[in-house]
């Protein structure tokens, strides 16, 4: 995989709107933050418009999108939310001013369709990490911290409390994976990663347990399980269930399905629609440590 070059006190980072729709007050704090980093912040042309409940049309999006590639002054990409919407922009792109230059994307949620392009197409990394969205003016928050620490290439690794549905095993390997519903949407599709032999990380929000069910039914049938190394498991928050209830909560269901498989599983990874929403490196090895007194995540740096 190809790693973008870290960045440099004085670098520019460019700030798009793939999906939803945001407002300036709502990105403020966090430009403010990035500045702070002794960064400058450029704004794409469609960042605060309109169109129903995109940032823009398709083609307006996406050409925000563009302009960031084919900036020479921007070194990093960060999606100001997510949403609903970047599956469809991506027919619109260019990627070949990436592939001469590449760039740290950064966001989550549905930019894991984005994080899927880029490291499948372009064999780049990438970062799943808070958005401007979420930023809530806690500088000191590990969300932030981690953010800062991946862009400038300093040292990520994470130490997590044991959880009693954990599988123990070490593994190193490719990390890949994002949003469970969109991974899903993505199965079947070129889009879909390559998943032999890498460390899959899943998470999610405001689904119904059977439907989460019905996913990990799809992964497994597909192959999914049969073919990856490790799990990691993010926060699956919001969940809802039926009047009749499903039985068993969203990680029990998880483990249930990969119970037979042979690889380890960390549950309760601090990542995803939470607060505390680590940065991940996606295409990046990753070690995997899953053990009885805790779990050691070592994306390096």
């Amino acid at each position: 995989m190809i790693k973008p070059p870290y960045l440099q006190p004085g670098d520019t980072v460019g700030i798009i709107a793939p999906a939803r729709s945001i407002s300036k007050e709502e990105i403020t704090p966090f430009t403010e933050l990035i500045n702070s980093w002794g960064l400058k912040c450029k704004t794409s042309r469609y960042l605060f418009g309109k169109h129903f409940q995109y940032s823009g049309t398709e083609k307006e999006r996406a050409s925000d999108f563009q302009q960031m590639i084919d900036d020479p002054e921007v070194k990093a990409i960060i999606c100001a939310r997510g949403g609903y919407g970047s599956i469809k922009i991506i027919r619109y792109i260019d990627f070949s001013g990436f592939q001469k230059s590449p760039k740290w994307l950064a966001g989550f949620s549905d930019v894991t369709v984005l994080h899927a392009y880029i490291n499948k197409f372009l064999g780049t990394e990438s970062l799943h990490s808070i958005m401007p969205l979420n930023y809530k003016n806690e500088e000191k928050n590990i969300s932030v911290t981690s953010l800062k620490k991946a862009l400038f290439g300093e040292k990520l690794k994470y130490d997590i409390e044991p959880h009693k549905l954990n599988k123990p095993g070490n593994v190193t390997a490719e990390l890949t994976g994002g949003n469970l519903s969109l991974l899903y949407s993505l199965n079947g599709t070129n889009f879909f990663p390559d998943m032999r032999n890498k460390v899959l990380f899943i998470e999610d929000v405001d689904e119904y347990l059977y439907h989460i069910d019905r996913m990990m039914q799809n992964f497994y049938h597909s192959g999914v399980f049969a073919k990856i190394a490790g799990l990691i498991v993010g926060s699956f928050s919001e969940i809802k269930d039926n009047e009749i209830p499903f039985g068993m909560d969203a990680y029990e269901i998880i483990r249930n399905t990969v119970d037979k498989f042979n690889f380890p599983v960390c549950f309760n990874f601090p990542a995803g629609h939470i607060s505390e929403n680590r940065t991940l490196i996606l295409g990046r090895e990753v070690q995997l440590s899953v053990e009885v007194k805790g779990v050691g995540v070592d994306l390096g740096g």
